[in-house]
């Protein structure tokens, strides 16, 4: 089966659906294809040159060009901004020559979405979208029931609903990361119920596991020894941005302020973005820069919690799948990521989110909840089971009257 996974970004350092999923997919068998832009992730954020410089090279992804990696075969294309919206050049010509059996969109709005539902009647392939947009970074779906037509709701009637509802017209599945993601989809983005279904991100079993041989002990140990943490210290970890959304400076308030109590808490942050140098400057806590996804794992292993103070974050569940109990605030929409594993603070209340981590001080606690999350990750969030499911829709919308089978390749016996 010739597979298509069309998305507007890509980075071959970072962890995301688009780097992840083909390489599972390509493992079971499939011959996948990820086509892609110029373009890197977050690169409509305003920030993006202060975050990212020295970490995304605009080097690494070159037009029309094409290359293996990780077992599938990576093609980028030219962008152009239609309307305000990335479009992608050549996608046409890309599909006529690939002649896909499935293609699959990150979304389901949008230029790509649109042109590959567009080009869908011509080459014959299924078509299959997604939603990653939680209620949390979606203003709209925020309103608490108050869906008013003022310009904002009429803006993404006009450039969301109307055009995602075209889409799915030919499209086999939605796939909705969240429970929250689905009601996005379906209230706003123009899916029907019926062709929405919840299927997570998932985790990198590869990268992310807990540290349980001796050579993942030793470089826990040498790893903390080198960033300058003790043996009793209790470090709590954040990755991603250092952005106002985000917020992990409350974390890092919360660090410095349980050091003043004399309880033995660091915080460990890896990324970058506007809040860095005021994270620098409270006692307790090290800023390390942006490190690739086969190196992150080693950070989270290093650590002893993990912390996101306000939006979700892939980031938790490769935290947790590393042993980490995770604490999150309390309106997260998808509380299955840290039920059995984690603790909620009340959003942006400093007092809370440090009585939060005063609950995770005994080291039973966390390792209780810590291997729960283990369990849990490898079990429902393996990239390696998600695409095991992802290929059972493909093959059954291809072939609906073949019994479907599964293949897979012998190096699956080293994803166990």
């Amino acid at each position: 089966m010739r597979i298509a996974l069309l998305c507007e970004t890509f980075s071959k350092k970072m962890g995301y659906l688009q780097r992840s999923l083909p390489k599972y997919l390509a493992m079971l068998g499939a011959d996948v294809h990820v086509i892609t832009m110029d373009l890197f992730p977050y690169h409509q954020t305003k920030d993006f040159a202060q975050t990212y410089s020295g970490f995304n090279q605009a080097s690494e992804l070159i037009a029309d060009t094409e290359e293996r990696f990780e077992g599938y075969t990576l093609h980028v294309l030219r962008h152009e901004k239609v309307l305000g919206h990335m479009r992608m050049v050549g996608l046409t010509d890309k599909l006529r020559k690939l002649r896909p059996d499935v293609v699959q969109t990150m979304a389901n709005f949008g230029w790509i979405a649109m042109d590959a539902a567009k080009l869908k009647p011509a080459l014959g392939y299924k078509l299959f979208t997604g939603n990653h947009f939680h209620v949390s970074v979606f203003p709209l779906a925020q309103r608490n029931g108050n869906q008013r037509w003022d310009g904002e709701r009429i803006r993404c009637l006009l450039t969301r609903t109307i055009p995602g509802w075209m889409v799915s017209a030919v499209t086999e599945k939605c796939y909705a990361i969240t429970p929250d993601c689905a009601k996005v989809a379906n209230h706003f983005f123009g899916v029907p119920r019926s062709k929405i279904e919840v299927c997570p991100l998932g985790v990198d079993s590869e990268f992310f596991h807990p540290p349980l041989t001796p050579s993942t002990r030793e470089t826990r140990r040498q790893l903390r020894a080198e960033i300058g943490f003790e043996p009793q210290d209790i470090v709590c970890v954040y990755s991603g941005r250092f952005s106002e959304d985000k917020n992990p400076l409350l974390l890092a308030k919360a660090i410095s302020d349980l050091r003043k109590r004399g309880e033995p808490f660091r915080g460990l942050f890896v990324g970058n973005g506007a809040q860095a140098e005021a994270i620098r400057q409270l006692s307790g806590n090290v800023v390390l820069p942006f490190v690739p996804i086969n190196l992150l794992g080693d950070y989270f292993r290093s650590a002893d919690v993990g912390v996101w103070p306000t939006q979700e974050s892939m980031s938790m569940l490769d935290a947790a799948a590393c042993g980490l109990p995770i604490v999150v605030n309390h309106t997260l929409e998808a509380p299955e990521r840290i039920e059995g594993n984690g603790i909620r603070y009340h959003l942006n209340e400093l007092e809370d989110l440090i009585r939060a981590l005063l609950e995770l001080r005994d080291p039973d606690v966390r390792k209780r909840l810590g291997d729960h999350g283990a369990e849990k990750m490898l079990r429902d969030y393996s990239w390696l089971n998600i695409a095991r499911r992802r290929m059972r829709d493909y093959q059954f919308a291809v072939a609906p009257d073949r019994e479907v089978e599964e293949t897979f390749v012998s190096e699956e016996k080293n994803l166990a």
